[in-house]
């Protein structure tokens, strides 16, 4: 493997022998909390790997990560006193030998090289995906499993990427150990790898849901894929090779607490109220999901998990976040019941109180009858709910008095953000048909759950005489329209699958979704008015998207949603592989007839995220996942202000971009392999202490905790992203 650090000449060898002497062989004693030393292959010092510290001696297993610079020397700081084992990964190498380390010691380490098989063992899943054939563009469009075995809502091949990249890895990885191998299954005592993978796409609580999303791209034709793909890798085929951490991404240290359940996920987490992120400092870090309510204490190190309420029972729905039966037993836990009851519960956030806001359901599915037709709630009046079984609300942990209070909401909810108002309006998404809000400074006022909330379709002003006029032209069950000239247009629909997903705010007082299907899916600009819902009026912006043009030109799959100080809108395409950003300020046309989507492509400006694409694609498809993403306003990373960092989810990393240059910093996390990111947010503790006093926190959020490094029995992880001056810095 040829990386850098790996070449050396004469002179430049003699220089890293005399560092390497400098820094000592072997072990010494040294005052102070950092461990520090020399790696060194058989090439001589090696750049670019990643050192790595853990300990077991706390309530929560505890890591902190570096990486070598270009003499491979090594600082871990800031270690509390435990003792810990030290050791060594990095690509083209195979796992130093694990030694005994305390903080003050200064301790060489030795590595030796990997062949090209065991180095491919710890490459990030996505560089395992790309191996991945995918059918060809001109096997479009699907004409279902007598034709070409491709779903016949695939019309094109981006479709087919998009709904497979979205439904196998909404929930954990495709490519990891777990899933190109399946070890937990003799794949051998079935006739055919083909009925292995057809076996272990129904296994535990998630395989109906496992089953529905590969039906919607077409069974039999995606069953031979992805058997294909694991013959192919089980004959020896092997991915890329990933770069080594280069410039700045040596200067990343990760730290890194264990928390949450074995057998349920952490969906999101939550440090700081992300309009002010100095607030909390050094406070826990909260985590929601399928494990519930997870707290973690940073300065005790300790982590407490709690079962969220309901104020009526509901039916359980499984182990996990996204179970549903186990007609086919589970890989895993086959006979372990979890004992979580997860209350869908997806997304936090937290407020000006300390406050941590919750999406989770708080009674059945019924929507009740406040909001719905012949209600006399003024929103209801004017548009009554329609899907009647949403099945997500909302509640808050106060940590003050240690309680949950449950609010119900007669949207669904999904991802939730407050906006810098004096009312602290807490935007929701989730619906097909409507944007929510709660006017939180009402409720802490009244305790009024209805008066406090609202909620606005989204009706676009097609006929453009500047405001919204009923009767508008209603969309199709599946979302689609068509535009008559002298109506407005309500856009989405009572599809699931046209759920508002993410959300946020714009300093303009708007507020932004994203829609992810049907393809390229959309941006839907809201904006109130002076008497919502009366007044209340969309705009929605595709991604760049010809069908019959060019497919490198060709943006899709916008997931999660941000905005920077300036205004500037920033979304992850989790299936084109862009990150994008959106400039309304460039758009000649707003409204009208013509302003369906397509009409402002000139406001879009699309960035490929790094990493392999799969094979066989037309245009641009990273193989990695892109579940969400998230602007750093106030520079709590240490990269700048108004950075965007999207998740890496596939290729265990946080890729942040230099807006002005257009550079990649690509924040890995190499151990335990599978960091699979949804959200994120940073805090600054301390804005006076440099580095050390601010970072970014993202956890371990997959689905299937068992799918990562250590199997049955891991957990979720909570990490925190710091960037210092160099890699040696205390």
């Amino acid at each position: 493997m040829k990386s850098s650090g790996r070449v050396w000449s004469v002179g430049l060898l003699a220089i890293a022998m005399a560092v390497v002497m400098t820094w000592s062989a072997g072990r010494a004693r040294a005052a102070g909390d950092d461990i520090h030393g020399v790696v060194t292959g058989e090439q001589g010092p090696e750049a670019g790997v990643w050192v790595i510290a853990e300990t077991h001696d706390f309530d929560t297993a505890f890591r902190k990560i570096v990486v070598t610079d270009d003499g491979g020397r090594y600082l871990v700081p800031d270690l509390p006193a435990a003792d810990y084992e030290l050791w060594v990964r990095g690509y083209g190498l195979r796992d130093s030998m694990k030694v005994s380390a305390a903080p003050g010691d200064e301790v060489a380490l030795d590595v030796v090289d990997a062949t090209p098989e065991e180095a491919a063992e710890i490459y990030p899943a996505s560089y395992w995906m790309s191996l991945l054939e995918v059918p060809a563009a001109s096997d479009f469009p699907g004409t279902g499993p007598r034709g070409n075995g491709i779903g016949t809502a695939m019309k094109t091949q981006a479709d087919w990427i998009d709904r497979m990249k979205d439904g196998c890895q909404l929930c954990h990885q495709i490519g990891n150990q777990a899933t190109r191998e399946m070890p937990m299954l003799d794949v051998s005592s079935f006739d055919s790898t083909a009925d292995a993978w057809n076996y272990r796409i129904q296994a535990g609580g998630a395989g109906p849901a496992m089953s529905a999303e590969i039906n919607r791209i077409g069974r039999p034709r995606a069953i031979r894929l992805y058997s294909e793909w694991s013959d192919r890798i089980a004959a020896g085929q092997l991915p890329p090779v990933p770069p080594r951490p280069e410039g700045i991404e040596r200067n990343l240290v990760l730290s890194m607490w264990g928390w949450g359940h074995p057998q349920g996920m952490v969906h999101d987490n939550v440090s700081t109220d992300k309009r002010d992120p100095t607030r909390y400092g050094g406070g826990p870090i909260y985590g929601v999901g399928g494990a519930g309510l997870v707290v973690t204490d940073l300065v005790g190190r300790q982590s407490v998990r709690m079962d969220l309420p309901t104020r009526v029972e509901r039916q359980a729905r499984g182990n996990s976040y996204q179970g549903a039966s186990t007609a086919v037993p589970s890989l895993y836990y086959p006979n372990e019941p979890s004992g979580l009851v997860s209350r869908s519960a997806h997304n936090p956030m937290m407020d000006g109180k300390g406050r941590v806001w919750i999406t989770q359901a708080v009674r059945p599915n019924d929507v009740p009858n406040w909001c719905l037709e012949g209600s006399d709630h003024p929103f209801a009046e004017y548009y009554p709910i329609q899907h009647r079984a949403e099945s997500r609300q909302l509640s808050y942990y106060d940590p003050a008095t240690e309680k949950i209070v449950l609010i119900d909401t007669c949207y669904f909810t999904h991802h939730l953000q407050f906006a810098d108002d004096e009312d602290d309006t807490l935007w929701l998404s989730g619906s097909t048909e409507a944007v929510g809000w709660l006017n939180t400074r009402l409720y802490d006022e009244t305790g009024d759950e209805r008066t406090s909330q609202g909620w606005c379709p989204t009706v676009i002003d097609t006929n453009g005489d500047g405001v919204i006029t009923k009767p508008w032209t209603e969309p199709t069950p599946d979302g689609e329209v068509e535009v008559d000239p002298a109506r407005d247009t309500r856009i989405g629909s009572l599809d699931k699958f046209q759920r508002a997903y993410g959300i946020i705010p714009h300093p303009d007082g708007s507020v932004w979704i994203t829609r992810r299907f049907p393809v390229p899916g959309q941006l839907i600009r809201l904006e109130l008015g002076d008497n919502p819902p009366e007044t209340c009026k969309s705009e929605v912006y595709e991604p760049p998207y010809d069908p019959t043009g060019d497919p490198s030109a060709w943006g899709y799959g916008p997931r999660g949603i941000d905005v920077d100080r300036n205004g500037l809108i920033w979304t992850a395409l989790g299936g084109s592989g862009h990150f994008a950003s959106f400039d309304r300020n460039e758009c000649a046309v707003l409204n009208g007839p013509t302003a369906t989507g397509q009409h402002c492509t000139e406001g879009w400006t699309l960035y490929q995220t790094p990493g392999p694409s799969m094979q066989g694609v037309e245009g641009t498809a990273n193989a990695d996942y892109h579940y969400y993403s998230w602007v750093d306003q106030f520079d709590s990373l240490g990269l700048g202000a108004n950075v965007p960092i999207a998740t890496g989810t596939s290729s265990d990393a946080l890729l942040a971009l230099m807006p002005d240059s257009g550079e990649w910093v690509t924040m890995r996390v190499p151990y335990p392999l599978g960091f699979y990111s949804r959200g994120l947010d940073g805090r600054i503790d301390d804005p006076n202490t440099g580095w050390k006093g601010r970072g970014v926190w993202a956890s371990f959020n997959t689905g299937s905790p068992y799918h990562l490094e250590g199997g049955k029995g891991t957990t979720s992880e909570i990490v925190q992203f710091q960037f210092r001056p160099h890699p040696l810095a205390e």
